[in-house]
């Protein structure tokens, strides 16, 4: 019978209890969790944010403040009264049954047992609503506690197990995600408050954070990376959105220490006078910048040396914003000479390197003009550069506005509007004022500026090479020089001269006019640029050393056509002869309309818009699509008022004016849609694909000299016999 198979568990009743009250003080939480190991532990208050290293010292984590709830677990209850349908003496269907000890159920029985759908309120007045198997919560279900706190998902055994969601009523907490034996544990999320303004979602192991998460504080400020014991611990990015800093590196229980990178973030207006941030990429230790690091300034000074507690402290190296350089100790933030820095900061920049400064474009840009008026007789040097700085000096203002219009291309958006042009940017401004038309490929342009400013082999075609606005004058200077000197080499001043007529024939008529399919559209653009690090590592690899000095890694026209053979991308989409016609298009010297030159060489910037050039046919098509739908007018404009006529062209207007955003929109993202399916499943796989071939010819080449050394040395033992 029903009641000889059920016996009280009154423990199982009082385990069920209210949220504990709350306190200000921290909780050891490896005490409670020893003496209780079935309790749930759910945080009430958020740990507080690790603060930026500054000069105060970063707040000590906090422990979260626990709370308990437990599932009382039904195994065998005696019945006292019991009202619905009996079949051979055991309850069956719908029943209400009334427990010793207060407990209550309505719902389906089976054999006498609760099974299927039912409530079950137990004496305290917590509440289990869902299914039933055999006396025991299962599947899906609903607790709700006395507090009015619940909790909606899977049960197992009576347990939370599975994927659920826990809310609290005495304090605005939520979590929802995966539960292991009534913890959190696997996937899930926590929100903290009611505006789910601070919040944490990733791995749980047994309520702890562990693995890796996301965590958004109440203030805006986000933490994104791995976790160990509820504390920031591994790599990890933080962003302090309240004082525009990031920090990006390693944590150890939640502050900032090991190898990383911090950034301080200052919004300024569009071709502001610095481009770059303020930037520290080092050593950290306990928040503090300690150990040896280069701290990048905005101003393009930068120190590469030893740091105590954060400051400059030990061996060092300082660059000065105009390329000036002190190397040797420093103390307590300060160079050791001049440990107050009291006397003018001019004065100590040239008494460190034993020169003058009388540069007329100011302390913050001076031009590197040593190499160039080595190539001149001492008594013209000092009119050279007079006369080439005052050239400089005038055209500064269009010079900078080149520079931020080309260090923008392909960038999406800057937090502090700075942006530091990259060799790929450089590359599309040298093609754009045609210097490339003057006897001279951008492959020899880099060779040039790699001899002038012992740039190492490995980056002398690095797409990725950062230039600042001084370089980037510095190294139009060096071009001019090179390209035009032959033409003025009986002139005097012929420096000034040459930069003159590389102002005139190239930049000024040329620059800014976008040309070449990689950077023609901005949202194009950015999006490819999320294939490049991919694309330079499959450039890299089917490069091939240049004959002559240095000897860096190349890749000629005809090395670039047989490597997309090989990948199968030369089709009916990409044909050979369109291949000749994109790498000619602003290339005088690669096709003569008869003959091409397949050993030019390539950089990067070419092969970008080769590979994002075959979706040509496409975008006509969409763009003749769109622009094929004419809005017609129905009415006989004649017979209507002014203002109706008004009213209509307006319609038309809008109207117009969001077919014309759709049909943009629409030739996007089929472009999108194309350029990823032929990066990531055809360039990309083939690629893949070739290595895994070529890997299989080494084994295979490894094997068959291992067996015809064998065989060797059997013949050999043969012919001893």
């Amino acid at each position: 019978m029903a009641k000889e198979k059920k016996k009280a568990d009154k423990k199982a009743e009082k385990a069920a209890r209210s949220p504990s009250p709350l306190s200000d003080q921290p909780v050891d939480t490896s005490k409670q969790e020893t003496n209780a190991p079935k309790q749930e532990v759910i945080p009430v208050a958020p740990e507080p944010e690790v603060l930026s290293f500054k000069e105060e010292k970063p707040e000590e984590v906090q422990v979260e403040i626990p709370q308990y709830y437990e599932e009382p677990i039904l195994t065998k209850l005696i019945v006292l009264s019991y009202e619905g349908e009996k079949v051979r003496g055991l309850y069956e269907g719908e029943g209400v049954a009334h427990f010793e000890g207060g407990g209550e159920y309505r719902g389906m029985f089976s054999e006498g047992l609760m099974h299927g759908q039912g409530t079950y309120i137990w004496a305290d007045g917590l509440k289990y609503e869902g299914d039933f198997v055999k006396n025991i919560p299962m599947y899906h279900g609903t607790y709700t506690w006395p507090d009015g706190s619940t909790y909606e998902g899977e049960v197992t055994n009576g347990i939370r197990h599975g994927f659920g969601m826990f809310k609290c009523s005495t304090q605005s907490i939520s979590y929802i995600g995966q539960w292991c034996h009534g913890k959190r544990h696997g996937k899930g999320s926590i929100y903290y408050n009611q505006d789910g303004t601070s919040w944490y979602e990733g791995d749980w192991v047994y309520n702890i954070k562990k693995g890796w998460g996301i965590r958004c504080y109440i203030s805006g400020n986000i933490y994104e990376g791995q976790w160990e014991d509820n504390m920031r611990h591994g790599e990890g990015r933080m962003r302090w959105l309240t004082t525009n800093e990031e920090y990006t590196g390693q944590w150890v229980k939640g502050i900032q220490n090991g190898f990383g990178t911090h950034t301080w973030f200052l919004k300024r207006i569009p071709g502001s006078q610095y481009p770059l941030r303020n930037e520290y990429v080092g050593d950290f230790v306990n928040g503090d910048r300690h150990g040896h690091g280069k701290f990048f300034y905005a101003s393009g000074a930068m120190y590469d040396g030893e740091w105590v507690s954060n400051k400059k402290h030990g061996f060092g190296r300082l660059t000065f914003k105009n390329g000036r350089i002190y190397e040797g100790q420093f103390a307590n933030d300060h160079i050791a000479e001049f440990p107050l820095f009291q006397i003018d900061a001019e004065y100590i920049i040239r008494k460190l390197d034993g020169s003058e400064s009388n540069s007329v474009l100011g302390s913050s840009i001076e031009l590197d003009l040593t190499l160039l008026l080595d190539m001149y007789p001492p008594k013209d040097r000092p009119e050279e550069k007079k006369q080439v700085e005052f050239a400089v000096l005038r055209n500064i203002s269009e010079l900078r506005r080149i520079y931020s219009f080309y260090s923008s291309l392909g960038c999406d958006h800057s937090l502090d509007n700075t942006f530091l042009m990259t060799k790929l940017q450089f590359w599309r401004f040298l093609k754009d004022c045609k210097f490339h038309h003057c006897k001279i490929t951008l492959a020899d342009m880099d060779r040039v500026l790699s001899d002038n400013n012992n740039i190492s082999v490995e980056e002398i075609h690095s797409p990725f090479t950062t230039l600042l606005l001084r370089t980037f004058l510095n190294y139009l200077l060096q071009l001019a020089y090179h390209i035009y000197h032959k033409d003025y080499k009986n002139g005097s001043p012929s420096l000034f001269m040459c930069f003159s007529k590389m102002m005139t024939d190239n930049i000024t008529p040329n620059a800014c006019q976008i040309k070449g399919n990689f950077f023609c559209d901005q949202q194009r653009t950015v999006y490819a640029m999320n294939y490049i690090d991919k694309c330079w590592e499959i450039y890299l690899a089917y490069c091939r050393p240049n004959i002559n000095p240095p000897h860096e890694l190349t890749m000629k026209t005809r090395y670039f056509l047989w490597m997309l053979k090989d990948f199968k991308i030369i089709t009916k989409n990409l044909t050979a002869t369109k291949f000749v016609e994109i790498i000619a298009e602003d290339s005088p010297f690669m096709h003569d309309g008869i003959d091409s030159n397949f050993e030019l060489e390539n950089v990067l910037n070419k092969s970008m818009s080769v590979l994002t050039s075959y979706d040509s046919e496409i975008t006509h098509f969409v763009s003749a699509k769109s622009s094929s739908s004419k809005l017609g007018l129905p009415v006989d404009l004649n017979k209507m008022k002014k203002s109706e006529v008004c009213k209509l062209s307006e319609l038309q207007i809008v109207e117009k004016f969001e077919k014309s955003k759709d049909g943009r929109k629409e030739k996007i993202n089929t472009w999108i849609n194309h350029i990823y399916f032929f990066f990531v499943n055809t360039f990309f796989q083939a690629y893949k694909h070739e290595e895994i071939i070529k890997e299989k010819i080494k084994e295979n080449r490894i094997l068959e000299e291992e067996l015809a050394q064998k065989k060797k040395i059997e013949n050999e033992e043969v012919e001893a016999r």
